[in-house]
């Protein structure tokens, strides 16, 4: 079998370096896994609440229209 090749140094300025990188590495992590959350709840949100939020709009303008008025075709 082969050894393994650590990537890190043994110094001791390295470590500082290599441990500073991940913490920033790992909050990097963070910001893309929220946002991929965030943007997900949002398509999910945006698909289902915009014909409602258009019928809401439309039963608020002039003149009132009844409900079947704004759901019928004609």
């Amino acid at each position: 079998m082969a050894p393994r090749v650590s990537l890190r140094s043994s110094s001791g300025k390295g470590k500082k370096a290599a441990k500073a990188q991940d913490e920033g590495s790992s909050k990097m992590q963070v910001v893309k896994e929220w946002s991929t959350w965030a943007v997900k709840k949002a398509k999910v949100i945006t698909h289902y609440g915009f014909i409602p939020l258009v019928i809401i709009i439309g039963m608020n303008s002039e003149p009132k229209p009844h409900l079947y008025q704004l759901l019928s075709p004609v």
